[in-house]
């Protein structure tokens, strides 16, 4: 098997040899372990998983962006962001987590199965409670309960005292927060499936089967629920709209449509959540398209040419992508026309924008939270943390945002400057 997919990618790779040493240490990899049989634990093969699944990061990341000593020298010249709090839970090695704020307070989790609150005003420690899961996606919040996903495909519901309320099991490993909406819990697993669960016991009430292609990106994709709907994105760019109630399909859209000859040309999977107001749902493909619908029957509205893995966010007046290479762009809700764009951040690698008041916020894998103007997208201010990689967007707080990195560390920035 491993010698087949070998062969199969030595044709895509061509003579391009720093890529090709790449995957070929990473067949030798599969093969060696895909060798040890039922013998094999579930974190190597979580480690496998997350290998096969993440092939075309391999393709684009190789390529290097050289900044001009004048761009470096105006990111560092710019206001800081002021920093209200820090803490620090688990260093992640596969997963990334979210930062949530509900009820003037903060939550976080980790992979090693620790999910902690804070006080939102100042970061003091509220409760902390430790598990013997090894957590894969959170949080989720919302009707009361906390939700974090683990690695063996377990949905746990606290309640926001840190008592847990219940314990389901859906059929594979969680990648992104469960959400709650009208007493259900919807979860989404790397499987391709979507779940629907009683946020009262955590019984299943539906179940939704999604394609999933031999080759795709591995992301933390996620739903949205609106307006008695759930909104997702899957491989293929196809996005769908269906019950929250009862899981059955109202329209299905497509975002974008494959192109090339290979498989890695092809991929063009949304691999973030859709946005929603109460006309259009917008969404973004990877190698495709951003594009906006009409939520009640899936017609689409307008769509541009867009290559995005980290997502989108829309207010009343524009639809802000975080686009390939470092590019945040915004697109005029109504048409489509493009606004502005701004690529340069000193980093190739953002996290998907989150509007707060005035400002567009992302992040980069550079550890730096970064402030846009959301009329023209210009730098604002700018704040570094431990240094390490920011996977996930920010979390809006009342007077600012918070973040977590992929070491652990938990921050807090106040927007009031």
């Amino acid at each position: 098997m491993g010698w087949a997919i070998l062969n199969k990618h030595l044709t895509i790779v061509g003579s391009n040899l720093t890529k090709l040493r790449r995957l070929f240490t990473f067949s030798i990899v599969f093969v060696l372990l895909s060798g040890c049989g039922s013998s094999m634990n579930p974190f190597n093969m979580r480690i496998v998983e997350a290998m096969s699944t993440q092939l075309s990061d391999m393709f684009v990341t190789d390529e290097v962006i050289v900044y001009e000593k004048e761009e470096l020298d105006a990111l560092k010249s710019v206001d800081r962001i002021p920093l209200k709090w820090k803490n620090k839970v688990s260093e992640n090695e596969i997963a990334s987590f979210y930062v949530v704020y509900e009820n003037d307070a903060v939550y976080s989790a980790d992979e090693a199965g620790k999910l902690t609150k804070y006080e939102a005003a100042t970061g003091k420690q509220l409760w902390e409670v430790k598990t013997k899961h090894r957590f894969s996606a959170g949080v989720g919040v919302g009707e009361g309960l906390i939700l974090v996903g683990t690695f063996k495909g377990e949905v746990l519901a606290y309640n926001e005292s840190g008592h847990m309320l219940w314990q389901a099991s859906v059929t594979s490993e969680i990648l992104s927060p469960p959400q709650v909406q009208n007493n259900i819990v919807v979860v989404r697993t790397v499987d391709g499936r979507i779940f629907g669960l009683d946020a009262i016991d955590g019984k299943r009430k539906w179940i939704y089967q999604g394609a999933t292609p031999p080759l795709t990106v591995r992301s933390t994709a996620g739903i949205t629920l609106a307006h008695g709907a759930v909104f997702a994105g899957f491989p293929g760019g196809k996005m769908v709209a269906m019950s929250l109630f009862n899981g059955n399909v109202g329209w299905e859209a497509a975002v974008s449509h494959p192109r090339g000859v290979t498989e890695l040309e092809r991929m063009t999977d949304i691999t973030s959540a859709p946005v929603v107001n109460d006309r259009l749902v917008c969404a973004v493909a990877y190698q495709g398209r951003v594009a906006c619908f009409a939520i009640n029957n899936g017609a689409q509205i307008w769509a541009r040419e867009s290559s995005s893995s980290a997502g989108l966010v829309m207010d009343s007046d524009y639809v802000y992508v975080t686009e390939d290479k470092g590019v945040v762009a915004a697109y005029d809700l109504l048409s489509g026309a493009s606004v502005w764009k701004q690529s340069r951040l000193g980093s190739k690698k953002l996290t998907k924008p989150v509007i707060k008041g005035q400002y567009i916020v992302v992040g980069d894998d550079q550890g730096n939270v970064n402030l846009l103007r959301n009329y023209d997208g210009v730098l604002i201010a700018r704040s570094g943390t431990d240094g390490s990689m920011i996977q996930n967007p920010v979390s809006p707080l009342p007077d600012g945002f918070a973040v977590q990195t992929a070491k652990g560390g938990v921050y807090a920035y106040s927007t009031q400057f």
